[in-house]
């Protein structure tokens, strides 16, 4: 019978060659974890490799990005059919899916990009979120799965690991198991040169339950995944490691965390652990130990099959459909009629006012939209009429309270999103985007449909003065790639935004919503979603257009104002709306060049300038910041800035 340290062994070996093939890479972590990793998957995590996408497989996330080479031996060894030992050969290698760190949709199986430390933890609070969510709607049956994650030292220093843990405790996530790899090495050296918290009483702190084992001991390692699994708590469990566990000379040492172990080290490991095999060869009976392992969740997998076809068909129905994306039928009807009333009725409102709205008339025909705020539910009018909150002893609810966790709360809704079956949206402040930037980088890489509702987006927000007005931030964000930035300019178009949201299943969107009210620029009703290019002509000029005054949100009204003024004054004057940038890219050259025009452009927008030049050419004019702003009602500070009808007009005139 095929040994654990044999079993285990694989993993070190099939490491520690392709990071010396690849000449880069981590092989330190896999080696002092791959005991962990082995009875982890060879006996407890439910998941068939034949059926990667399995609803209710357990989730496994690789916190510690870097060890990527430990991912990658057990998708290997227990049998993922596109990971083959090509694959793991060509670790690091351009096309390869063995990419430095795991990248979710390069290969099956991994559930999560990890590297940016600490979000991978924080990521699958959210999956186990989500799992308590689905739960509540489908019953144990159905939904009844683990979210495990191996985390290091680096991921609990991040501060965001605090916000993932604080969560967890607090909502009760008790199918949450955390091993942590207490290997006190990081890359400067000995852990105590930077820290020396005691890591098991912070979790405890938070309401985990604890424990603290050898992570090269296997009966021991199964032992805590039992008491775990008996907890009503999430679970810590310190596994005491070697980093380079199995290297003759290295083991323990630093110097095995991010560089290739050598020739020479890898021929004594070799010989001292009895391992003849040649690099990326497995002995047959360890790789069919490592199979047979691979194949216990097909009987799992087949149970649970039996158990979701008792389920009635409208059940099984939207379960299928809302894991795999898809919204309800009638939900453009209802946004249509919706935006049919919208323009008879012509609000004048804030469009985070206009975002609520929407979101009221959304929410009731799409269920599995989970809304949520960080702390600031009130200001950010994100929760609709028809949500309930959650709380840890109902989960039956679609709205989360994600306290004052602004970079938390984008990677917990990056692992609602991954796990399947909500669409998740949170808001805060636009200014607090800075806070949850890695979080929403992540969103788009991994092509997640992820709603980030940003309020109080300008100068416009007046007194709370320059520390909450984000001058910089849409075009920061408009730098990202795979994220379309909305500013919508009414109630109109602040629907019209929130339906391309939905729509966009592979690309985050940020709807940037003003705190100040704003007039109806939009009032004749067309089926058309005229913001789904990007940019559209508002107001034709009257007459052979001279000038094109370009806008986003609040400054829509500066710029219909100034146009008023040109006509009177003869000079032809379109005014084009433009909510969102990328999608504007997405258009062919003739619809740019027939929306923007041929005459003088002048762009209005309450921020930087940054961007805008290739819109408004070399003869064109930007009104807008050029700093940071002040403390003042919003209307004065419009003034001061010389963010004015008064200001477009001069720099029209001064062109034509």
């Amino acid at each position: 019978m095929t040994s654990h340290k044999d079993m285990a062994n694989a993993i070190r070996f099939l490491s520690a060659d392709a990071v010396q093939k690849a000449k880069s890479g981590h092989p330190g972590m896999p080696m002092g974890m791959a005991d962990v990793a082995t009875v982890l998957f060879s006996k407890y995590m439910n998941f068939d490799p034949k059926q990667p996408k399995w609803a209710d497989r357990d989730r496994f996330v690789l916190s510690a990005g870097h060890g990527s080479m430990l991912m990658y031996s057990y998708l290997y060894l227990t049998g993922y059919e596109d990971m083959t030992i090509e694959q793991v050969r060509n670790f690091r290698q351009m096309g390869a899916i063995t990419a430095g760190h795991p990248e979710y949709g390069h290969a099956t199986g991994i559930e999560t990009t990890t590297g940016p430390l600490g979000q991978g933890i924080t990521t699958a609070v959210g999956m186990a979120i989500a799992e308590k969510m689905q739960n509540a709607r489908f019953g144990d049956d159905v939904v009844n799965h683990y979210t495990y994650v191996i985390a290091g030292d680096g991921c609990l220093m991040e501060g965001i690991s605090h916000e993932a843990i604080s969560t967890a405790g607090h909502m009760g996530l008790n199918k949450l198991i955390v091993f942590w790899d207490d290997n006190e090495i990081t890359i400067d050296g000995k852990l105590d040169v930077a820290a020396s918290d005691d890591q098991l009483k912070r979790f405890e702190a938070s309401g985990w339950h604890t424990q603290a084992i050898d992570g090269h001991d296997p009966d021991a390692i199964a032992l805590a995944i039992d008491h775990a699994k008996e907890s009503n708590k999430p679970s810590l469990i310190a596994c005491k490691t070697k980093i380079g566990k199995g290297a003759p000379s290295l083991e323990g040492s630093h110097k095995t965390h991010g560089a290739p172990l050598g020739d020479e080290e890898i021929a004594n490991m070799r010989e001292q652990l009895g391992w003849d095999a040649a690099p990326f060869e497995i002995p047959a009976d360890i790789l069919e130990a490592w199979r047979t392992a691979g194949g216990r969740g097909a009987t799992a997998r087949e149970a649970w099959q039996e158990r979701f076809n008792e389920l009635d068909l409208d059940a099984q129905e939207t379960f299928v459909r809302t894991n795999d994306g898809g919204l309800p039928e009638n939900w453009m009807v209802a946004a249509n009629d919706y935006k049919k009333q919208l323009c008879e009725d012509a609000p004048k409102k804030a469009t985070r006012q206009s975002s609520q709205m929407a979101l009221n008339a959304l929410c009731e025909v799409i269920p599995e939209m989970v809304g949520g705020s960080a702390d600031l539910t009130g200001s950010n009018l994100t929760k609709a009429t028809s949500q309930t909150s959650i709380t840890p002893d109902d989960f039956s609810g679609n709205y989360l309270h994600y306290g004052i966790r602004e970079f938390g709360m984008a990677a917990f809704m990056n692992g609602i999103a991954l796990h399947g079956g909500f669409v998740p949206y949170g808001g805060t402040f636009l200014v607090f985007a800075d806070y949850m930037r890695a979080a929403m980088r992540l969103s788009a890489l991994m092509e997640q449909r992820v709603v980030y509702v940003l309020t109080h987006d300008s100068i416009g927000l007046g007194e709370d003065g320059p520390t909450h007005q984000p001058v910089e931030t849409v075009a920061s964000l408009r730098a990202m790639p795979n994220t379309n930035v909305f500013r919508p300019a009414d109630a109109v178009e602040t629907l019209e935004c929130w339906m391309l949201a939905l729509q966009a299943e592979k690309t985050p969107s940020v709807l940037a919503l003003s705190r100040q009210g704003l007039p109806a620029v939009r009032t004749e009703y067309s089926e058309e979603n005229k913001s789904a290019r990007g940019a559209y002509v508002l107001a034709q000029a009257d007459g052979p257009r001279k000038a094109t005054l370009i806008a986003t949100g609040s400054e829509v009204e500066i710029a219909m104002n100034a146009r008023e003024a040109l006509q009177a004054d003869g000079v032809p004057t379109a005014v084009v709306s433009m909510p969102c940038w990328e999608l504007f890219e997405q258009q062919d050259d003739n619809y740019k060049r027939d929306t923007l025009g041929d005459g003088v452009r002048v762009a209005i927008e309450a921020g930087l300038q940054m961007g805008w030049d290739r819109y408004i050419g070399a003869n064109g004019a930007f009104i807008g910041m050029t700093g940071f702003g002040a403390s003042a009602p919003a209307g004065e500070l419009y003034e001061h800035f010389g963010i004015t009808a008064e200001a477009a007009v001069k720099a029209v005139k001064d062109r034509v």
